[in-house]
């Protein structure tokens, strides 16, 4: 008489065969969410079947959540923004994510399920965003894709993640075209009675951003010892003024040059009197650029200081973030390591320094060949003295 098959304990799942032949295994399983739920597996026999119920009794008993349904994208991408990305990220990057969620990646992908996108999916949208946008635009939302895809992975969602196999777009770099040493100097000497001409002294001596001159506080400034602390920076968003970190989140120190000293120490003599004037206290903790009423400065309104004064002094306008360009420019000229010029620009990366910001000037490339013309210079032959 054949023995009967013990019965698995409780919660080891249970195996049945179906009316099509097919063995079901059933398993309480962990959701993403803490619940628990059933969880089926089908196999053509029943030692198949057996081994995928084992497999998710494994999981379980590591904690590892296995959905029972997989999410569509859009679902996975507003629990990404709002559970991975938005304690941890800064609120800009939020911002620049959820746009390309809300605009792109769920109104063009988001009814695909996790476990259904394909690389083909992938390609298509990117293809049929670059005709729509550009393909910096469609750069980037691969680029979040590829970030959301990466937390599914790490969540045990997905076994792969897709957007890694598809090559992105490549858009046509923006051709920089930063000012001349002569162009610089002309808008220093406009710039000289404008309320801001220390921070625009800073911007293109320095190469500080908009958003760190607004965010120096005169705490951070040693004009004795010549040291200027990037610490922080001021930003916008969603019409509330705000301090954040610097792009990099990290601080810098960097000597200050001899011609910011005064530019500075004079700023600093205006801003006691019309604090003093308007009835407020100056305290060294406060902001370098700031209001009447003590507060930063816009970091727009710095911008648009600086078009000002470029078009009375009938200027070519570039952006006032160009001023980095012709720091690293002159830096560059002036026979700085790049090394250098990447900590005194707050570079994340060595390559940003060498592929965007060294744009060397024609003089200094003229002076590179000459170097080599008289390294190579063939010397006149000598008379064989044998003959």
């Amino acid at each position: 008489m054949a023995t009967q098959r013990k019965r698995n304990p409780n919660g080891a799942g249970t195996i049945t065969k179906r009316k099509d032949g097919r063995y079901q295994a059933a398993v309480y399983v962990l959701q993403p969410d803490g619940t628990r739920a059933r969880k089926f597996a089908y196999g053509k026999t029943w030692a198949e079947c057996d081994t995928k119920r084992r497999e998710l009794l494994d999981k379980v008993d590591q904690g590892v959540p296995v959905p029972t349904r997989s999410a569509k994208l859009t679902e996975w991408l507003a629990f990404w923004l709002d559970s991975v990305i938005k304690p941890r990220r800064k609120l800009s990057t939020y911002d620049k994510y959820e746009a390309h969620v809300r605009l792109y990646l769920s109104p063009m992908l988001g009814t695909k399920r996790l476990e259904s996108l394909s690389v083909p999916d992938v390609r298509r949208f990117l293809l049929q965003l670059e005709k729509k946008t550009t393909a910096a635009t469609a750069k980037e939302s691969h680029r979040v894709l590829r970030t959301a895809l990466s937390a599914a992975c790490r969540e045990e969602l997905i076994t792969r993640n897709v957007a890694t196999l598809v090559e992105p777009p490549r858009p046509t770099p923006r051709e920089l075209s930063p000012w001349s040493l002569d162009e610089t100097l002309a808008f220093l000497a406009a710039a000289r009675s404008d309320p801001l001409y220390a921070a625009f002294v800073l911007a293109i001596t320095m190469g500080l951003r908009r958003g760190e001159i607004a965010g120096l506080r005169w705490q951070d400034i040693d004009l004795e010892n010549r040291v200027l602390l990037v610490r922080r920076q001021v930003q916008r968003r969603r019409g509330v003024l705000y301090n954040d970190e610097t792009k990099g989140r990290r601080s810098r120190a960097v000597p200050l040059p001899a011609m910011c000293i005064a530019p500075l120490r004079w700023h600093r003599m205006r801003q006691r009197s019309a604090f003093a004037a308007a009835g407020i206290g100056w305290v060294p903790a406060g902001y370098v650029f700031a209001t009447r009423t003590g507060r930063p400065v816009e970091p727009r309104n710095v911008h648009r200081s600086f078009v000002r004064v470029s078009e009375a002094a009938g200027l070519r306008l570039i952006r006032l973030h160009d001023a980095r360009h012709g720091c690293a420019t002159l830096l560059t000229a002036a026979g700085v390591a790049p090394r250098v010029v990447m900590e005194i620009l707050g570079h994340s990366q060595i390559s940003m320094t060498m592929d965007v910001y060294t744009h060397v000037v024609q003089d200094t490339q003229r002076e590179a060949i000459s170097h080599m013309d008289r390294l190579l210079k063939r010397r006149p032959d000598r008379p064989d003295r044998r003959r």
